[in-house]
């Protein structure tokens, strides 16, 4: 038994770690940098009154259950960095939230977020809002390996922090940094995670706090997204994203399963495959793979195959399975089959060899739009970006704040869903030998 908050430690191959607080672009050259270099950012001395929303987030919860929308009287002052992913949230029109300030880098994508968010003031820097003493918290849109270094910078100030995926990236010293950060300063952090909030998730994790899948004793999701090279190279310019790992990113998949059963993913062995192309045999990672597929053991003893592929002859998606012993549910399929719901039965029929088996049930399962009820506040139930969920994960962070408890996805369910990623692709690089995943536990 590990003692509380204690991770546990495995060898690290790849490890390598960076930690600038500088809000850019990142070029090739800067990331390689980065990713080498271990530098952790300098944290102020400076203590900040610990917030309720701290303790409640210290508490042991099992899967969160589904919550009607309950608004304040309280606003929360907020700030957005990122125009361009950080465009498409909803914080203006949640009734409990200012957008308070806006910045990036780039003045076009600033001025675009002062339009979409309706906001007069801006700044040319997330270095330079955070110091603006109005501001409670910062959403941040960055690129993928600044997030932790700017939730160091934002708490630093005294922010709030909801951050795109993944909460780390590619190393457990980004890990460990944010979770020591998040309880350094006593400050609230959310990942904004979609695949938490798609509709089909939603469903499943209803279904499962109903017992209707019976033992869930198995779950399989896949994130599929061919062409992704598009984003490697912008104005003849390497991004952040030349090469990357696809099991760097891997929350829009472990999500699925993480988020319905709260079970936790503690062994690996995972497979990568690549071809010759270019960006494989030259990037920040030492990545050689295009697609990456793992089998996870979880703490409860299930098991979970995850795949994340940027290229071949497959469809777009981001979907999952959910298998159990009483009834099955599956979210729609690219390739043209929607929702499906499987019972077990009693009847029985023959297979095309003539044996007897037991004819399970199959039904159209309509999907139901959640965005439409009352999880959430009137202006925001309408359909979003990632199947809806963006309006839900606007709502859940203010709401969190506001009523001074835990996000759903809080600093220890951000790291449950990232952390077996970069353990996983450290199992690709070894041949796929079976790895064990270090955990992260939520004091009790």
């Amino acid at each position: 038994m590990n003692a509380p908050n204690q991770a546990v430690r495995f060898p690290e191959p790849c490890s390598r770690s960076g930690a600038s607080a500088e809000h850019r672009h990142l070029s090739g050259d800067q990331l390689a940098a980065l990713y080498r270099d271990a530098a952790t950012p300098a944290c102020s001395r400076r203590q900040f009154l610990k917030t309720s929303a701290f303790a409640v987030a210290t508490v042991a919860v099992a899967t969160p259950r589904l919550v009607a929308a309950d608004t304040a009287p309280k606003k929360i002052r907020i700030g957005v960095v990122g125009g361009g992913f950080g465009a498409s949230f909803q914080w203006h029109e949640h009734p409990d939230c200012i957008v308070e300030a806006v910045s990036d880098l780039r003045s076009d994508r600033r001025e675009g977020l002062m339009k979409v968010y309706r906001c007069a003031k801006s700044y040319p820097s997330l270095e330079e809002l955070v110091k603006d003493p109005t501001i409670d918290a910062v959403a941040i849109f960055t690129d993928g390996p600044l997030h932790v270094p700017h939730v160091v910078e934002c708490m630093k100030h005294g922010k709030h922090c909801i951050s795109a995926v993944p909460a780390a990236w590619a190393t457990m010293k980004q890990a460990e940094l944010l979770l020591s950060t998040v309880k350094k300063y006593g400050l609230t952090y959310m990942m904004a995670e979609t695949g938490y909030y798609q509709q089909p998730t939603i469903s499943a994790r209803k279904f499962y706090q109903e017992g209707k899948f019976g033992s869930l004793y198995y779950c399989e999701a896949e994130y599929q997204h061919p062409g992704l090279e598009v984003l490697y190279v912008i104005d003849g310019k390497r991004t952040w994203r030349y090469g990357m790992a696809p099991m760097h990113y891997p929350t829009h998949t472990s999500s699925q399963l993480i988020s319905v059963t709260g079970e936790r993913l503690t062994r690996v062995m995972c497979h990568g495959w690549g071809d010759d192309s270019p960006y494989l045999k030259d990037n920040a990672y030492g990545n050689p793979f295009w697609n990456e597929s793992a089998m996870f053991s979880t703490n409860r003893g299930h098991a979970f195959r995850l795949n994340v592929w940027w290229k071949g002859a497959h469809r777009g998606c981001e979907r999952a399975q959910w298998i159990g012993d009483q009834m099955s549910f599956y979210s729609a399929h690219p390739n043209g089959v929607g929702s499906v719901i499987v019972r077990s039965g009693e009847q029985m029929e023959k297979d095309d060899a003539g044996f007897a088996r037991k004819a399970a049930a199959f039904e159209k399962y309509q999907q139901v739009e959640w965005w439409k009820t009352d999880l959430l506040p009137e202006p925001l139930r309408h359909n979003t970006g990632h199947e809806g969920s963006h309006s839900f994960l606007t709502h859940e962070f203010i709401d969190a704040l506001v009523h001074g408890r835990r996000p759903t996805v809080d600093v220890y369910e951000a790291l449950a869903y990232t952390v077996p990623g970069i353990i996983a692709h450290q199992s690709a690089l070894k041949g796929g030998e079976l790895i064990g995943i270090p955990q992260f536990e939520r004091p009790v």
